[in-house]
């Protein structure tokens, strides 16, 4: 710690000076340095859907009733020890562990372990509007709201202490699987009301206490965060002792400190570099075919992309091949579908809008826009799994739009800002994606493209539909898997002819990392989990 504070300072001076602090951990024993891509928006999961927040919040700092298994969709028991269903599916009956302790900070210490009433905190926070902590930080709760959670949960109740039981208003069948999700992380009820008492609530969501297997130290804006290994975590311990995230959007800085050793992974390279970095016998590349979508939504709120003709037109003029050879590396496979081939329930019946500039042209012309239109152009500013570089699909696109006479400016934010600005619907179009979360469709569809996510920001086409949305509360009810396939086939359908959105492409997903990272294991789910890496020195 004391070299932590001997560059403190220093770090408000440059980006030059955190590089001296990551080298300096780097070699301290046990402490993993990992290049993040980004700042989190805040560290409550409850809050926010973006994969860098996750990765800094929910999976060093909380834990979940039930979770993943690593590498897996397979789900196994977390805080809940075991679990009941009542034979109509209605009624969830959660067994607590007792022995979970809850971290501490120089302002809170517990008074006792992880119980139901830390449960019944957690989600009657995001579903009671009259909570006091409903509206603490914004009150904006989208893989709740957009999943239909306030009116899915009837009731949870407190049995005992370690007993807690969820009734629900209808059967769902994603709910497990749903509940191991980031959202779902599970938070202390005793610090809320401390910080409650103490005049600020906020801290609850800038300064963690959870149950995971590191706890939170200190966050310096755009610079770093530092954790320490819990010692009462009550899972398998963490192998390290400490673990950094040195915030760094640039892929190409991120790489240099990888080279140097002033990192021990990074997220997100750009593409082109990969081969390079496989060469380096000091570097080891992970890489898995991702489980996500990159697309570009299209807000219906602003004409003309509320007309069916000019949504087609602008799908038909982009050139996808070209994009997946220029910002993919050819590490993608085109998209047709909001869903990837390898999850079930894909429709590859669906045939995707073909590259016809020409036909383009006649459906502008058809609804009287032969002379074409303008419209902004949203770019993320950071690299994710399902787009290595916005800023030049855009470029791309921009340049397709223009020769069927469509003007496009590009706009960026920074990437808080970015999201907050979408959620909120400025932008005309908007290059966005998603890593699926716990390998059920209903995970794209019900959080991205449901009226309940027009409701909840997170549907950035502003696009409710009926017969689409029918179809996906049908199939979230339904117990019968293969039913439950067919309705998801016929809402491929329905979504393929409104064309909300221009699909894109899915990635391949890549970790490099020091070939001293032992252990580390790609999840599916697109997080990064640490906890059971060893360093080898």
């Amino acid at each position: 710690m004391r070299n932590l504070r001997k560059y403190k300072r220093k770090f408000l001076l440059g980006a030059g000076l955190i590089t001296m602090l990551a080298s300096a951990q780097l070699h301290a024993a046990g402490t993993l340095v990992y290049c993040a891509e980004a700042s989190p928006e805040t560290f409550s999961p409850q809050l926010v859907t973006s994969g860098i927040s996750m990765d800094a919040s929910a999976v060093p700092v909380f834990n979940r009733l039930v979770e993943f298994k690593l590498g897996t969709t397979e789900i196994e028991p977390a805080l809940a020890k075991s679990w009941d269903i009542s034979q109509d599916g209605l009624t969830y009956t959660f067994h607590l562990r007792d022995d979970v302790k809850w971290h501490n900070n120089k302002e809170f210490k517990p008074t006792r372990n992880l119980n139901a009433d830390d449960v019944i905190f957690t989600f009657m926070r995001q579903k009671d509007k009259n909570h006091p902590y409903h509206n603490v930080s914004g009150g904006q709760y989208e893989y709740f709201e957009s999943m239909g959670f306030p009116d899915l949960i009837k009731e949870i109740k407190k049995i005992d202490d370690y007993t807690v039981v969820f009734e629900l208003n209808h059967p769902e069948a994603p709910f497990l699987a749903d509940l191991a999700m980031s959202f779902a992380s599970i938070l202390s009820a005793e610090y809320a009301d401390a910080m409650l008492k103490n005049g600020t609530p906020e801290k609850v969501d800038l300064v963690p206490v959870g149950t995971g297997p590191f706890t939170f130290v200190q966050y310096q804006k755009d610079s770093r965060i530092l954790y320490k290994a819990n010692p009462d975590y009550f899972g398998p311990k963490a192998q390290l002792d400490r673990l950094v995230f040195a915030i760094t959007p640039d892929p190409a800085i991120r790489y240099a400190k990888l080279q140097k050793g002033e990192c021990h992974a990074m997220p997100y390279p750009n593409v082109a570099d990969i081969e390079r970095m496989k060469s380096d016998n000091n570097i080891v590349v992970k890489e898995m075919a991702g489980v996500n979508i990159g697309y570009l939504a299209y807000n219906m709120d602003k004409p003309p992309l509320d007309k069916l003709q000019v949504r087609q037109a602008l799908n038909m003029a982009v050139n996808k091949d070209a994009i997946i050879k220029a910002v993919f590396q050819g590490a993608a496979e085109p998209a047709k579908n909001f869903i990837p081939p390898s999850m079930w329930g894909y429709n590859d019946e669906v045939k995707d809008y073909p590259y016809d500039p020409a036909q383009a042209k006649e459906l502008l012309k058809s609804v009287g826009l032969e002379n074409g239109f303008t419209l902004n152009l949203w770019a993320m500013p950071v690299q994710r799994p399902y787009n290595p570089n916005a800023r030049r699909m855009a470029e791309m696109i921009q340049a397709d739009w223009a020769k069927i006479g469509v003007t496009a400016k590009i706009v960026s934010y920074e990437w808080g800002e970015y999201l907050s600005r979408i959620r909120n619907g400025e932008h005309d179009a908007v290059l966005m994606g998603w890593s699926g979360d716990n390998g059920d469709p209903d995970n794209f569809y019900s959080v991205l493209m449901s009226c309940d996510a027009v409701k909840a920001g997170s549907n950035y086409s502003h696009w409710c539909y009926k017969p689409f949305d029918d179809l996906l509360q049908q199939a979230r009810v339904e117990s019968n898997h293969e039913k439950r396939v067919e309705l998801y086939k016929q809402a491929q359908v329905e979504m393929h002819e409104q064309a909300p959105a221009l699909m894109i492409a899915h990635s391949m997903i890549y970790l490099p990392m020091r070939k001293e990272v032992k252990g580390y294991i790609m999840a599916p789910l697109a997080l990064h989990n640490f906890n059971q890496v060893t360093l080898e020195k």
